[in-house]
């Protein structure tokens, strides 16, 4: 954890700016946008770049992960450039937090995986490309989104420690636990053998 510098109100305010942040919910909007429904009745109903992908538009869910991501990313950089490291890291959480359980949907939100690689990213470059990479090789090798996102959120704190950001241990730490449990149902189907695979509705 980073030294804390900023002033109590200027924490608050910056993790209410993280929040509003986080809490838009890009993967409703581009889906209405594209003319592709209402996604809480598509796939799964969830709001993240995976469930827009089962609308079929690869366009679609390619924009609501970068701007689900790039949202994290904002919170995180904004709260730095203008406060100090603590603030960009309240930031980043409460952004991540925003999209998990966001005002405007009833806190019935993402599971924040796209969101947590863009405040990474944007906390310390090398860890979230650390984190990037895992995803993307489980991604791959197993093709099921859900097991690629435990296992780069689960890696994240020891990508801190051994790329020299030990100051976000505690964080990613945090947020992977979060994630765990926001994936706690594709856990279950994952030891099931019946949770699918990416691009499968």
């Amino acid at each position: 954890m980073p030294a804390l510098e900023t002033t109590l109100p200027l924490l608050l305010f910056w993790g209410g700016i993280g929040y509003l942040l986080g809490s838009v919910p890009f993967g409703m909007v581009i889906t209405r946008a594209f003319g592709l429904g209402n996604l809480r009745e598509i796939g799964s109903g969830n709001i993240g770049t995976t469930n827009v992908l089962r609308t079929g538009s690869k366009a679609a869910a390619a924009a609501t992960l970068l701007l689900d991501g790039g949202k994290g990313a904002a919170a995180v950089l904004l709260a730095r450039a203008l406060a100090g490291e603590d603030a960009a890291q309240l930031a980043g959480l409460l952004a991540f937090l925003g999209h998990c359980f966001p005002v405007w949907l009833g806190f019935k939100g993402g599971k924040g995986v796209a969101t947590f690689l863009g405040l990474m990213l944007a906390l310390a470059w090398p860890v979230g490309i650390a984190c990037c990479l895992t995803w993307l090789g489980v991604a791959v090798l197993r093709r099921i989104s859900s097991l690629a996102a435990l296992c780069a959120a689960v890696a994240a704190p020891v990508w801190c420690l051994l790329l020299g950001a030990p100051q976000a241990a505690v964080l990613s730490a945090l947020l992977a636990l979060v994630i765990l449990w926001r994936h706690r149902e594709n856990i279950a189907r994952l030891r099931a053998g019946t949770e699918p695979k990416i691009g499968q509705k």
